[in-house]
């Protein structure tokens, strides 16, 4: 496992809650060259004095050099944590999900709100209709597999569809490749609520078309 070295004094931000941890504060990275190179590899941050600070997703590719998945020591990084996150991530909003029109987009999990930096998922026709993911960082590029189980999981839909921003996946080093995930990819054309309109939108890629 990788293992980075924080700048004396740069903690601050990283012990307040700040999930990001830049360049600029890291003295070094000790590991293998093969894990160094892996966007989203897991990582040891310890402080300058080697004091257990937090276990984060590294990438060298990123402008964000890690992304903080826990402070806690005694939390590994595994299939568990993110079978957990997203269950809470859906438990949170399964209200909305259930009232909301079956016409609308549901944000489902929301980045570093539900512990899963990187991550946005929406809901499209509930258990009968589509999930549409994003993952833009290599930490949750890594965990695709292990997000995409709990997702089918937690919500009963089986259609998983990946969107891409590709200034966001090419800025993490990561391809671009938007595709199915699970089961079928959605239509071109759906209707999608907004407030009081119905427009008519391709929610691959959040382009709406002109009426």
């Amino acid at each position: 496992m990788l293992i980075i070295t924080i700048k004396q004094g740069k903690e601050k931000g990283l012990l307040a809650g700040d999930p990001y941890i830049y360049a600029s504060a890291i003295d070094k990275v000790d590991g293998k060259p093969q894990e160094r190179n892996k966007p989203g590899a897991t990582a040891i941050v310890q402080s300058s004095s080697r004091q257990f600070l937090a276990r984060a997703a590294y990438n060298a590719k990123s402008q964000i050099a890690a992304r903080v998945w826990t402070l806690r020591e005694d939390e590994p990084v595994d299939h568990a944590m993110m079978k957990r996150r997203v269950q809470a991530a859906v438990a949170r909003r399964a209200n909305a999900l259930r009232t909301a029109d079956p016409q609308a987009l549901v944000q489902l999990v929301d980045g570093e709100k539900d512990g899963l930096s990187g991550l946005v998922v929406q809901s499209y026709g509930g258990t009968a209709g589509y999930l549409v993911c994003q993952f833009n960082s290599g930490g949750v590029e890594l965990w695709k597999v292990a997000v995409v189980q709990a997702l089918l999981a937690a919500t009963g839909c089986p259609n998983v569809y990946e969107r891409c921003d590709m200034l966001l996946r090419k800025g993490e080093g990561l391809h671009v490749a938007p595709r199915a995930l699970a089961g079928d990819e959605p239509p071109q054309r759906l209707m999608v609520r907004d407030g009081a309109k119905l427009l008519p939108m391709d929610i691959r890629t959040g382009f709406v078309y002109p009426r």
